[in-house]
């Protein structure tokens, strides 16, 4: 008897909890707006370049030598340091919701990106935002919390990238292939490397959705860098064009370039990413190559119209 009442103690609770939780509405918060976000981000950047220094002493002593980036506050006997602020140059991006897969339908909010030239690579240029790049980097919140980084050189295409970061890497100057320099544990440095430090608002970031639980939402992020090698004009699908022309909109975004979206019926690719372009069955390589498979440029235009053949699915 003493079993069954507890027993039906127990399904009475599990029923009224159930009831509770049906009777009760799950409430879906919608992002933040970009136009709301953007100047709270930026006041809060400002206000961390204001209050800390990075070892710039280092940099200048000794200025064609790589240095770890070290940031501290502002205080004490730090109190007479130069801020990062001082250092820091703005550039503005224009970020739309679609960007970010949010269905705000906002368009072009700006958002000011803070990059610090370290030390200078001392490579002819740096990369575009749609090179391959050889990089070492740390990522962290303003706070210093760590969330990601690459102590050894690795490749990064820096179009699947956050937009800031991609824009901050562009920034900087590479070093150069005759000035790797093997190491006796197997790693290697690039004498003449590139050092940056990067910091972006969370709208050229992740927003809302963090790829870790590290990073809270609507959190400004800053990368220090180091630019090795990169790619120049990076093909990242192989038809001829390179990435940094497949932007037909110039605005640093390679994804919402699309030729031939409206033929494409479940998969849906970038130009930087489709090897036929306008859709029309022949490979854009083919459209701007002769016979002995040599890039024509200007591209073809066979019909006079203004676009390229690779672009035009009325022209094959």
């Amino acid at each position: 008897m003493r079993y069954r009442i507890i027993v039906s103690l127990v399904m009475a609770v599990l029923l009224f909890s159930c009831k509770r939780d049906d009777d009760n509405d799950v409430i879906e918060v919608p992002p933040s707006l970009l136009s709301d976000v953007a100047p709270e981000d930026d006041a809060a950047i400002r206000e961390f370049l204001s209050t800390h220094f990075f070892n710039y002493e280092d940099f200048q002593n000794e200025p064609n030598v790589s240095h770890e980036i070290v940031i501290g506050t502002i205080a004490g006997d730090n109190a007479d340091k130069t801020p990062m602020l001082d250092f820091a140059v703005p550039i503005t991006i224009k970020v739309s919701s679609s960007y970010l897969g949010l269905d705000a339908e906002e368009t072009d909010i700006p958002h000011t990106l803070y990059y610090i030239d370290v030390k200078q690579g001392t490579g002819d240029k740096g990369p575009t935002v749609a090179d391959s790049v050889l990089v070492r980097y740390q990522g962290s919140l303003l706070d210093g919390t760590l969330f990601d980084e690459s102590k050894d050189f690795t490749w990064q295409e820096l179009p699947f990238t956050a937009l800031g970061y991609s824009n901050g890497i562009a920034q900087l100057k590479s070093g150069t292939a005759d000035q790797i320099v093997d190491n006796p544990d197997g790693t290697y440095d690039i004498t003449n490397s590139g050092q940056g430090i990067i910091i972006m608002p969370s709208g050229l970031a992740y927003f809302n959705n963090p790829p870790t639980n590290i990073i809270p939402l609507y959190a400004p992020l800053l990368f220090k860098v180091e630019v090795g090698l990169f790619i120049e004009d990076t093909d990242n699908d192989n038809d001829g064009i390179p990435s940094i022309k497949e932007d037909l909109n110039g605005n640093g975004y390679l994804f919402d370039d699309n030729t031939d979206s409206d033929s494409e019926s479940f998969t849906f690719f970038a130009n930087f990413r489709d090897a036929d372009d306008d859709g029309d069955g022949v490979s854009t390589r083919n459209e701007i190559t002769d016979d002995n498979g040599n890039i024509i440029f200007p591209y073809p235009d066979t019909d006079g119209d203004g676009v390229p053949d690779y672009l035009d699915p009325d022209t094959n």
